[in-house]
């Protein structure tokens, strides 16, 4: 990590190596203008380091000036001698146009200005900072703990928390949350989970009705809160890290979220995936998208119907096909853990004909799949009226929220990272990233519905691709060392296409085998931010449908 403070003047000369994948970072530098108090080299992008009470005008400037309009992560840790915030900020026309804000405080006074009132995603970064870090948000229009009770004490990701701590609550602070409540008598509060089979998941919505319609809704989260990235910060990375993602998202995409940390902690120690590998990992990411897509269309599916015996079970009996040659390749059913640092753990099963014939039947099979569901499910009088202009989200709300994956592109957002911010294979393969602009519950299904089409044309080609390589140059691993310690202070932030959207993972080495900051960017957590917008003056029932189109996890919500 170096730093710079030092400002060059604005007509100065722009040296090749300031010019960084299309970005002139002394362009943006001189943008940024006063607020700028250094420069930091992360692996990913350059770093302005920013005053913090300038936040909100640097960031301004990059957004509106300079186009980066997705802020697609907020990291803050604690050092020695200060608390850090870093806004990952990309553009969503070409996320390989990057450049992080970091904004230092003082240790004895943890006070930033909040990016809220630029991007509104920021909202629920900064609580989770607050929450888990300490660090304090200015201006932030509701600062509180998010994955946490309020009652919590002490900041768990804090060098100085004492976690023997009792945490003893008292009896005022289980008082009646209506007692003091001044809302309008025609309105009433009803509470929608955090048990109920419509929420996903342990997620409970505070619903505010007037009459049958939504007025507001406040997604509550953090009863799943597992402390993955507490975890994964005790854990080597080259051994022990690996086995936590499947955990994250696990409704089948476990080697997505497996490929969202090799591609971080690869990069962070200059490790080259063999060609091979990079084919056997994009086949398998595809067949738990397929996985994960099949899941989200027969709950969203119940959730409009309440069938469980038509729809969802067809649902579920395509998925478990996918599910048996998951097991096939890898010999688990949920918890794969099938990448390596360098690689994947083992090539496909013997003897390989069989297992690419059972591919193959799958994907001749299908299409017909598909036409059935859209019998049963699109052309449907009854899902069209409870889908179609219900749950609309606009391209530019999306993209103030950070919203990513099927739902972004169901709102006409081009944007995939697997196409715009090449790895793997796929640049490689023929495939078109699916998008609508219907904006609404039908659309997130739709898009879903085609993608599950295109991941069966990767699939396919990287099957012939595996058929035919040269046994002599099957190689599933790179040759990595035992033990991996990158360089102290070495920084950087990479994502995957998870099936739920931009999957992200910002790491700090220490220059020890263990990660000093590890930060999971869920794409599900700022999908779920947005359903304020998309919910307002509908219907209990449209909620509902609302909710299940954004297909969360809560395992990966809360983490």
């Amino acid at each position: 990590m170096s730093q710079t403070t030092e400002e060059p003047s604005e007509d100065a000369e722009v040296e090749p190596e300031d010019v960084v994948e299309g970005v002139d970072y002394d362009a943006i530098e001189a943008l940024l203008g006063d607020a700028v108090v250094g420069r930091e080299t992360h692996t990913n992008a350059e770093g302005f380091v920013v005053r913090a009470d300038r936040v909100q005008d640097a960031l301004s400037a990059l957004k509106e000036e300079a186009g980066f309009d997705h802020l697609s992560n907020v990291s803050a840790q604690e050092y020695a001698d200060r608390f850090e915030s870093i806004y990952h900020l990309k553009k969503y026309d070409d996320p390989t146009q990057e450049v992080s804000v970091v904004v230092p405080t003082t240790r004895d006074d943890p006070v930033s200005q909040s990016a809220e009132p630029v991007f509104r995603t920021a909202d629920w970064h900064e609580r989770e900072a607050y929450d888990l870090v300490g660090v304090n948000y200015d201006e932030h229009p509701d600062l509180r703990r998010i994955l946490l009770p309020e009652t919590w004490q002490g900041h768990p990701l804090g060098r100085n928390y004492n976690q023997d701590k009792p945490q003893i609550v008292t009896f005022e602070e289980h008082e009646n949350p209506l007692a003091d409540d001044h809302r309008d008598e025609d309105t009433m509060l009803i509470n929608i989970g955090p048990h109920h089979p419509a929420t996903h998941g342990v997620l409970h919505l505070k619903t505010i009705l007037d009459g049958e319609q939504v007025l507001d809704v406040e997604p509550d989260i953090g009863y799943l809160h597992r402390c993955e990235e507490q975890m994964a910060q005790s854990g080597t990375y080259r051994h022990q890290i690996m086995p936590y993602p499947d955990r994250w998202d696990y409704g089948s995409a476990g080697i997505l979220n497996e490929w969202a940390y090799a591609r971080v902690a690869e990069d962070l120690n200059d490790i080259e995936v063999p060609e091979y590998a990079q084919v056997m990992r994009t086949m398998s990411a595809e067949l738990c998208r397929i996985a994960a897509h099949l899941l989200a269309l027969g709950t969203f599916c119940l959730d409009i119907y309440g069938d469980f015996t038509a729809i969802f079970m067809y649902a579920m009996r395509d998925r478990e096909v996918v599910q048996n040659i998951l097991e096939d390749l890898t010999g688990q059913r949920m918890m794969f853990n099938y990448l390596r640092l360098g690689g994947v753990v083992w090539d496909v099963p013997e003897p390989r004909e069989e297992f690419f014939a059972n591919v193959r039947e799958f994907l001749d099979e299908l299409p017909g799949r598909m036409e059935e569901y859209h019998d049963l499910i699109t052309e449907n009088e009854l899902f069209q009226a409870r889908t179609v202009d219900t749950g609309i989200l606009e391209p530019e709300t999306a993209k103030d929220y950070g919203v990513t994956g099927p739902v972004a592109r169901a709102s006409g957002i081009d944007y995939d990272l697997r196409r715009d911010d090449p790895y793997g294979y796929y640049e490689n393969l023929d495939w078109k990233v699916v998008t609508d602009d219907g904006k609404d519950n039908y659309s997130r299904l739709l898009v879903r519905m085609r993608e599950v089409e295109q991941s069966a044309r990767i699939i396919q080609q990287c099957v012939d691709l595996l058929e035919e390589w040269p046994e002599d140059e099957r190689d599933i691993q790179a040759n990595v060392p035992r033990t991996l310690n990158p360089e102290p202070d070495k920084e950087a932030y990479r994502a995957v296409e998870g099936a739920k959207g931009e999957l992200g993972i910002y790491i700090r080495s220490d220059g020890t085998d263990k990660p000093a900051r590890f930060k999971i960017r869920s794409p599900c957590f700022s999908n779920l931010q947005a359903l304020p917008e998309m919910a307002e003056g509908e219907y209990v029932p449209d909620l509902v449908a609302t909710l299940g189109s954004l297909d969360i996890i809560l395992g990966e919500v809360d983490r």
